[in-house]
């Protein structure tokens, strides 16, 4: 069993500040603002050298420029073009460990899908829907069980077939970006990733972080939940989509299993638990798979904690994370608790 699911909370405004330190007693404070993975990433530490943040920047940098999809140098740009090559140690373990997240959930996420997400253009911002046929055609692409990676590093791929670790890779960083902060002393931060938050320790004080919940459907919050060593990942079709002509919304989230835009019942899941890269793929997953798929893969696994939105107006959470969630006020979903047995 992975490791126990810590209390957490969802999407990601931070609500408060640094405590009742003294300014003689408390540790200073450090930001660091910067673009990478498509995104803008900001970490917030304290008692961390100006230099361990510049180290921490350049890790995401060095690591986006081995395993971006859109970088032609990257090493796995290189393989989705050769069908094969040899990546160096981390890229190879992220990519075994995202290979073990694919076959565990089924196969609801996928690394191997991207041909199709390029496809709809949300790799180029080219937004189009795919006609059936070629959809048809590029799903015989899609099988992350014909992915072969040996233990020297080396993949082969079928001959068409594209990898995207695009689903691993934020909740990969954080994990390492924590080690790499509690390395360096460190041990009050929090990152904010682009969709992703993970938090090293509390506050400086002792006390929790409060990090408000994104409302899916407006500018709003669903409520606030105190945040400690945990990471915390949402996934929404709010997050990048487009609109055809007839107004019709297609969404980033793929389903693996028809290249469609994955329309189960969910417009929103976040997860909780203490590892980021596990969050990371399971928000996907969880999202494809639909509302009672999702219950039923917690119950099953239980080491995460997790909050999903539903289309029909209901929030659905888990008791270890309903126990410390304050709603908004006047919000309008129903909140339920997923219990262990039974229907959700």
């Amino acid at each position: 069993m992975r490791r126990a699911a810590c209390l957490l909370c969802l999407s990601f405004l931070l609500l408060s500040g640094c405590g009742g330190n003294s300014a003689s007693t408390a540790p200073t404070e450090r930001e660091r603002s910067f673009f990478a993975m498509d995104t803008y990433m900001s970490i917030r530490a304290f008692g961390a050298e100006e230099a361990l943040l510049e180290r921490a920047e350049a890790a995401v940098t060095d690591l986006e420029r081995r395993i971006s999809v859109t970088d032609p140098d990257s090493q796995i740009a290189a393989l989705n073009r050769n069908g094969t090559g040899t990546l160096d140690a981390e890229t190879a373990e992220l990519l075994r460990r995202g290979l073990a997240l694919c076959a565990e959930t089924g196969g609801a996420l996928d690394l191997s899908v991207y041909p199709v997400l390029r496809a709809w253009g949300f790799t180029t911002g080219d937004y189009r829907v795919p006609a059936p046929s070629e959809l048809e055609a590029l799903l015989t692409l899609v099988d992350h069980r014909r992915v072969k990676l040996n233990e020297a590093g080396t993949v082969s791929l079928d001959p068409g077939m594209q990898l995207d670790l695009g689903s691993v890779a934020k909740g990969y960083v954080g994990d390492k970006l924590c080690a790499l902060l509690r390395t360096g002393g460190v041990n009050s931060a929090l990152l904010d990733l682009g969709g992703n938050v993970q938090a090293l320790g509390g506050k400086p004080d002792g006390s929790a972080w409060r990090v408000g919940i994104r409302d899916p459907q407006g500018a709003g919050l669903l409520g606030v939940v105190s945040v400690r060593d945990c990471a915390v990942v949402t996934s929404g079709g709010y997050e990048r989509y487009f609109l055809d002509a007839d107004g019709t919304v297609y969404w980033h989230i793929l389903d693996p299993a028809d290249g469609m835009p994955a329309k189960n019942g969910l417009i929103s899941v976040t997860v909780v638990g203490t590892e980021g890269l596990l969050c990371d793929a399971l928000s996907t997953a969880l999202f494809v798979m639909g509302t009672e798929r999702a219950a039923d893969y917690w119950r099953a696994h239980g080491d995460f904690e997790l909050a999903l939105v539903t289309e029909d107006g209901r929030l659905l959470l888990t008791p270890g994370l309903a126990e410390g969630f304050t709603p908004a006020e006047g919000l309008n979903y129903r909140i339920e608790t997923l219990e262990r047995e039974g229907a959700a």
